[in-house]
């Protein structure tokens, strides 16, 4: 029964959500917080799937105690193993995964910083939007996080674009760097890495981004305005890729975001229930292991 309820919780996460999910108006609508749930529907399958595996292998290891298991100072009504006895597990887990999203994020720091490394001998400083200019014709404005962050502008960009549409490119690229925007990606692409062409994977790692995408955007909206943004975003359009590492203004899903920044009054609150949702659906697959059955 344990097994059951844990398969169907992973087929639902993998499979059923993240299609039902895709292209959500109201994740849009709260980028943050819909990225937010990429994030933890992917912690959430990852626990799933190790709980599985040890009850697959030990099936008989573990009486179901109820939530009576998850406190061991409490006496079950029968003999049972308690399941906190299997923290072990999941903390050896985490270790492996947050071993593996370190690797992916060294991994992304190196080619940053080789790539901060030539920009800075290669571009120029513009103090006046506090950016570094690079003298390339193709136009495209992108940004280098990390505790040395870059703002990057090409000279086409300077051409193409006019101040206002300058500003907005920018609050953009700064958007992303303050809301530490490249950390959300690391998970995000650790777990596309390990499971690729799950649903979860697959779609959530393009959501995240445009869900990113979106975030910068609002930030944007505190120093500019909708119409500007959106001006600016169909004329970098087709710019093309931005370098690895990178996140630029106009690389991802410009179609939904200028749609979106056309409606008006864009949500933006924060719900607690959002929040405290989104804390336990990590642990839910514990509980489902947990659960009394006949």
């Amino acid at each position: 029964m344990t097994l059951a309820l844990l398969g169907l919780h992973l087929a639902v996460t993998g499979v059923l959500l993240p299609r039902r999910l895709a292209g959500s108006a109201r994740l849009q609508a709260r980028p943050a917080l819909g990225a937010t749930l990429w994030l933890a529907l992917m912690a959430s399958f990852t626990v799933a799937l190790v709980l599985a595996g040890h009850h697959a292998i030990e099936p008989a290891a573990h009486e179901p105690a109820g939530l009576i298991g998850l406190l061991p100072h409490l006496e079950p009504a029968r003999p049972v193993l308690p399941h906190t006895h299997d923290w072990w597990l999941l903390a050896t887990a985490g270790a492996v995964l947050a071993a593996l999203v370190a690797a992916v994020g060294v991994r992304a720091g190196r080619a940053r910083r080789r790539h901060r490394a030539v920009l800075d001998v290669v571009a120029v400083r513009d103090r006046r939007w506090g950016a570094l200019v690079l003298e390339h014709a193709h136009p495209t404005v992108y940004c280098l996080p990390g505790r040395r962050s870059r703002v990057v502008l090409s000279r086409g960009a300077l051409r193409l674009l006019d101040e206002r549409q300058l500003a907005a490119a920018v609050a953009h690229e700064r958007g992303h760097i303050r809301g530490r925007h490249h950390l959300f990606r690391l998970p995000v692409d650790t777990f596309a890495l390990l499971f690729g062409p799950l649903p979860l994977a697959r779609l959530g790692r393009s959501e995240v981004a445009l869900l990113l995408e979106m975030a910068a955007d609002d930030a944007a909206l505190a120093e500019v305005s909708r119409g500007e943004l959106a001006s600016a975003l169909c004329a970098l359009a087709t710019s093309g890729a931005t370098p690895g590492g990178s996140l630029g203004v106009a690389s991802t899903g410009v179609l939904a975001r200028v749609r979106r920044l056309a409606r008006p009054g864009s949500g933006r609150r924060r719900r607690l229930t959002w929040w405290i949702g989104l804390s336990t659906l990590p642990a839910l697959p514990y509980l489902l292991a947990c659960a009394p059955h006949p």
